[in-house]
């Protein structure tokens, strides 16, 4: 069920990007419309250790590969699938327990250019929303702990730096608000929200 759920959430963001992209070539104002994008990420959660259950997640890096569409001087809509492990530890009742995860991220957002004149320099903020996706590894299944699916609103900002007319960099930060993943095992229910810092930097192909 868990699965099915993961599945239709992606899908359903996947389909409001293709919807937006599909919509968009006639209104585009610039020469090269498309990105690709390939970034390395840190993930650093905030700690929920104020109450039992409590939980800490470890710090971890990843990979956010993502792909957008500018259809205005100043937007485009972007897509965006990461990938990530680490560990969320707990401390209940029964002393603690720790469920290390698989990360899967899957978001949309609106990325609005801001107008600020630097020479092969584009500032921008962005907004939107997806799904961050706990899946445990071999390792702990059976501890009882499940995949879970949550929803994630994500806001963040960043830099593009033009090295040439198809290549450049980028450094970014993305913050994501979310419930903190129980795995559906009772004993780790914080019912809860938490805060995931995730700042880049990587690659970016324009087209």
């Amino acid at each position: 069920m868990k699965s099915s759920i993961s599945k239709n959430l992606i899908l359903a963001i996947a389909g409001v990007v293709i919807a937006l992209v599909s919509a968009m070539p006639g209104f585009a104002q610039v020469e090269q419309p498309s990105r690709i994008i390939l970034q390395g990420t840190a993930l650093v959660t905030k700690k929920s250790n104020d109450q039992t259950p409590s939980n800490e997640a470890s710090k971890s890096g990843g990979l956010l590969v993502g792909y957008s569409y500018q259809f205005s001087r100043w937007f485009e809509a972007e897509g965006d699938y990461g990938y990530s492990r680490n560990t969320q530890n707990f401390v209940t009742i029964g002393g603690p327990s720790s469920v290390q995860a698989d990360v899967h991220e899957a978001t949309g957002v609106l990325v609005v250019h801001i107008p600020i004149r630097v020479e092969r320099v584009q500032i921008y903020a962005l907004g939107g929303a997806g799904a961050l996706i706990f899946d445990p590894t071999e390792k702990f299944i059976g501890s009882g702990a499940e995949r879970q699916t949550r929803a994630a609103f994500v806001y963040g900002g960043g830099a593009n730096f033009r090295v040439t007319n198809h290549f450049g960099l980028r450094a970014e930060y993305r913050g994501h608000l979310y419930k903190v993943p129980d795995f559906g095992v009772d004993n780790f229910n914080l019912d809860k929200f938490t805060h995931l810092a995730q700042p880049s930097a990587g690659l970016v192909f324009q087209f």
